[in-house]
């Protein structure tokens, strides 16, 4: 059969361990040498103009449907895909580019929407009570997840070395856990800005809550649309992922804009070193308008605007220890979840978490936090890095 050769030249050389698979006519076959650990299972033919047209789409959305399932670890699974050569997940036969996609302010506002105004609820299931959506920093091996997320928020403000009663602005803020301990425990005057309706009310309830009204606001507001103003910091965690190739430039020229002279900045985000990518499959379903911009293409536009980087870090496996805590309370909760959400949804996400710290394992893509400053390198910062760890 042409279809069974087509999936034979694809699996055989996609994993770099044995791989059992199960096709839809109920016959077997291993690929690789040694007892598999791992199955998959073809409860039927997923069409092989639809695999090589986009392998990461068709195959997708083969598992949400469950045209696909996976015995063992999914992860491990995907993983191995990005660390073999010779994968559908890196070879250039079963590449294809994405159209171009549009990020107006009012398509950014409709993505970010998509996604982070799913509900609060839902993210309170598996995320920390802190709600940060984004990488942690495990000082200690045992740390757990809340603690890790304040860890990095920490990490973040303490390289800005900031000075009490100073302003900060936090783009894209999240349910505001970043720029509230800022007010809170750095003393800045903090402003932060959102483009999720659900954020933005968490946040002013926040605020009010704790008191918090005359050095904190939050708006719900395109980050473009700031007007003149000027920050002596700047912080955006897990931002630039969403503005799109096309407006990456624009949105260091904005960091640099919103930056006094001599103001510091601290970038977080997902950066291949490997150079800019999209995905199909999490561009349709996960984040809609998603670009993971190149580490030299990073560089390239803070240097552009006149900023220079004064340290560049790299997280990738702080992140893969996040997702991966993520998946397992997201799998805690499953039942839950499938029953408010749907089974296909539930199947969704745990394929977008696992496939994720998979991408963060194989080094597919990493996560980078670069401090810039506006002026000389460092300027009105100590000069070794020891400032960054002490507390």
């Amino acid at each position: 059969m042409l279809e069974k050769s087509f999936y034979r030249a694809m699996l055989s050389k996609s994993f770099p361990f044995p791989v059992k698979v199960t096709y839809w006519d109920g016959k077997s076959e291993v690929y690789g040498n040694g007892t598999p650990n791992i199955e998959i299972i073809f409860n039927e033919k997923i069409p092989t103009s639809a695999i090589s047209k986009n392998a990461s789409l068709a195959l997708g959305e083969a598992y949400m449907d469950k045209r696909i399932e996976i015995k063992g670890s999914l992860q491990k699974l995907i993983c191995g895909a990005y660390e073999s050569a010779g994968s559908f997940m890196r070879s250039s036969k079963f590449r294809k580019f994405l159209p171009k996609e549009k990020h107006t302010e009012a398509q950014s506002e409709k993505d970010v929407q998509s996604h982070y105004d799913i509900g609060n609820d839902f993210y309170k299931l598996w995320l920390d009570p802190t709600l940060t959506y984004s990488c942690a920093y495990f000082e200690n091996e045992n740390d757990d997840l809340e603690t890790a997320q304040l860890n990095k928020i920490h990490h973040i403000l303490n390289k800005l070395h900031p000075e009490k009663g100073k302003t900060l602005l936090d783009i894209g803020c999240g349910w505001g856990t970043l720029m509230l301990v800022a007010a809170k425990e750095y003393g800045l005057k903090v402003t932060g800005v959102t483009l999720s309706e659900e954020q933005y009310k968490l946040v002013q309830k926040k605020i009010f809550d704790q008191n918090l009204q005359d050095i904190a606001e939050v708006k719900l507001e395109d980050y473009r649309e700031l007007g003149n103003e000027q920050w002596d910091y700047i912080t955006s965690v897990g931002m630039f992922e969403h503005v799109g190739k096309e407006n990456l430039g624009q949105y260091f020229a904005d960091v640099a804009k919103y930056l006094k002279k001599d103001g510091v900045a601290l970038i977080h985000g997902i950066t291949r070193q490997q150079g800019g990518a999209k995905n199909a499959w999490i561009n349709k379903y996960i984040f809609p308008g998603g670009y993971v911009p190149g580490l030299a293409e990073n560089i390239g536009h803070i240097v552009e605007n006149n900023m220079q980087i004064t340290d560049l870090e790299m997280l990738r496996r702080h992140y893969q220890k996040t997702l991966e805590i993520w998946d397992k309370n997201f799998n805690a909760k499953r039942d839950q979840i499938q029953k408010n959400m749907g089974e296909r949804f539930t199947r969704m996400w745990d394929l977008y978490l696992q496939a994720c710290a998979a991408s963060f394992e194989s080094g597919n893509i990493d996560v980078v936090q670069y401090l810039i400053t506006k002026g000389p390198s460092g300027k009105n910062l100590p000069m070794t890095r020891k400032y960054m760890l002490d507390k």
